[in-house]
């Protein structure tokens, strides 16, 4: 983090606290751009063919998406830029919830880029991220490269790196029977 002004050990006691409030006051209310993007990358034992249509076909996709437990239960795509893409899933808990976004990209095998939003109890889209989703090749295996941003909160983009790692893992179990 910059500091507005260089620190000095010489600086009164109470211009240090009031600095401290500002620098607090700053803190608690902002964050960047940046720290509200989440990039993960992974390496899939799999050929990048094989990875790219786990995220591209619906029957593929639905044997993996989301956190564990969780059971999705619907996956539509449009694959082409301008396409709907749209998920329904089921918690273990029973709670459902339903995401959707529309295709920007697609250059097979190399890339994948769309929007995501999850939608209320209405059907109503929440907040919007953009994701960005790079296959390269490497040895037989496949790196994958995912970013989505700019999320709301650093909280949000937490719980999307929890979501989203719980999700890589049944990636990896499935490209493992397939």
């Amino acid at each position: 983090m910059e500091l507005a002004e260089p620190f000095s050990m010489s600086l009164p006691a109470t211009r240090c606290r009031e600095r401290g409030r500002s620098m607090a006051a700053r803190s608690s209310t902002t964050t960047t751009a940046t720290e509200r993007e989440l990039t993960i990358t992974r390496v899939f034992a799999a050929p990048r063919a094989l990875v790219f249509k786990a995220w591209t076909e619906p029957e593929r996709v639905k044997q993996w998406w989301g956190p564990r437990g969780f059971t999705t239960l619907s996956c539509e795509m449009d694959l082409r830029p301008g396409g709907a893409w749209r998920t329904h899933s089921r918690s273990p808990e029973g709670k459902e919830y339903a995401e959707h976004g529309i295709f920007r990209e697609i250059v097979p095998p190399e890339r994948i880029v769309f929007t995501q939003a999850w939608e209320d109890t209405d059907g109503k889209p929440k907040h919007e991220t953009l994701v960005t989703v790079t296959f390269t090749a490497q040895n037989g295996k496949t790196v994958l490269t995912f970013h989505q941003g700019v999320f709301e909160s650093v909280s949000s983009r937490d719980s999307h790196e929890e979501g989203w790692s719980s999700a890589f893992e049944l990636l990896v179990e499935y490209l493992a029977k397939n």
